[in-house]
């Protein structure tokens, strides 16, 4: 059987496309030729790679073009077309057929390599080794690609240094996968937010819930050099703290993390707010958004900056209204439906400096560009 047609043959059986005494001469062949048989595993395996490929582009490809479709109405708040921001959404925008086009070079390069086999005269050992070197040398240069596409995206994705941030709070994460909860007023009208970690590594981020009546706001951290953290020390508490429960909390007032501590002076806020308890603790501009936890390293407040009274006292809401944000945002948008929080602390039996030393990696500093 010569090459080109012991290859047509290949395809015609793969897809089902031989007749019954075809096909079972075919499987005799296989059975006793080793060299067609290894033809046939290796390009059922091709072509299925090559399917997934396709459905993967394509899957892609529509997600784009809705996300597009979507900006161009302005039914998402997609970035803004001034400067680098119209960079990034003309990338974001004809990215895929930049993907496409290294696609489809990719085939043309193997679907050539494999004509140039099957008119070559050589053995069909010969021919498989052959082709398995150009196979490689296809993914490698594919590799490559994707490297350097995704070198681009994180040059693109990278905050700006020449964006000017002018006011800011602090935030704590409630899923390691990058969200982070703070108060609505921190990031109210915001055009650009980003958070900065006690390291001092700095990520780009967007608003993705805020409810101005509770003072609550949702943040996802959308940078390509963000790695998920390892599951969170402390826990969302649900239920409210007991009076004069010993109390601290970790936050930005300045440029580097600030420990302060106190205890829970009433169970409601200002002027008899049950969305919020008065709390007896040091709160300074900056510490808005920060977490407020007990002995057992769960949290049982979000401090609330902009509500303070002439005595000092602060106010920190309630907990339990994190979970309800969260549930708020899952009904808005079914994309953010694996966002987790949990109630479990591993830090009930720990030392507060011990505390302190797991938390401060999970709080940020939010710097906010109006």
């Amino acid at each position: 059987m010569e090459d080109i047609q012991l290859l047509e043959a290949v395809e015609r059986y793969i897809r089902g496309e031989m007749k019954t005494d075809e096909r079972v001469h075919f499987e005799q062949l296989r059975k006793t030729n080793p060299e067609v048989d290894q033809l046939v595993v290796e390009h059922t395996l091709f072509i299925h790679q090559m399917n997934e490929v396709g459905e993967l582009r394509k899957f892609k490809s529509t997600l784009n073009e809705v996300h597009t479709d979507l900006a161009e109405k302005g039914l998402i708040n997609s970035d803004r077309l001034k400067g680098k921001a119209k960079v990034v959404y003309m990338w974001r925008k004809y990215k895929r057929v930049a993907t496409i086009a290294a696609s489809i070079a990719g085939i043309t390069t193997l679907a050539i390599s494999m004509l140039v086999l099957s008119l070559s005269p050589k053995t069909p050992v010969d021919e498989l080794e052959e082709l398995n070197r150009k196979i490689d040398n296809v993914e490698k240069k594919t590799n490559d690609n994707d490297r350097k596409i995704i070198s681009v995206e994180r040059k693109i994705n990278a905050p700006d240094p020449n964006i000017v941030y002018t006011t800011g709070g602090t935030g704590f994460m409630i899923d390691a996968k990058g969200y982070l909860v703070t108060n609505a007023h921190v990031v109210q009208d915001a055009r650009f937010v980003l958070v900065q970690n006690n390291k001092g590594n700095s990520y780009s981020a967007k608003v993705v819930f805020a409810d101005a009546s509770k003072d609550i706001a949702i943040l996802k951290i959308e940078d390509e050099n963000y790695k998920s953290l390892n599951q969170l020390p402390y826990g969302i508490s649900k239920s409210s703290a007991d009076l004069a429960e010993q109390i601290f909390t970790l936050g930005y007032p300045r440029k580097e993390i600030v420990y302060g501590q106190g205890y829970l002076s009433a169970k409601t806020g200002f002027k008899g707010d049950s969305l919020s308890c008065q709390i007896d603790i040091a709160a300074n501009r900056g510490n808005s958004g920060s977490p407020i936890l007990n002995n057992n390293g769960e949290v049982i407040g979000v401090l609330n900056g902009r509500q303070t009274n002439a005595e000092g006292f602060a106010f920190a809401i309630h907990s339990k209204y994190i979970y309800s944000a969260v549930e708020e945002l899952k009904r808005k948008d079914t994309s953010f439906n694996r966002v987790r929080v949990s109630s479990a602390s591993s830090m009930r039996n720990s030392d507060r400096k011990s505390q302190v030393k797991k938390i401060e990696d999970y709080v940020y500093m939010v710097k906010v560009n109006k």
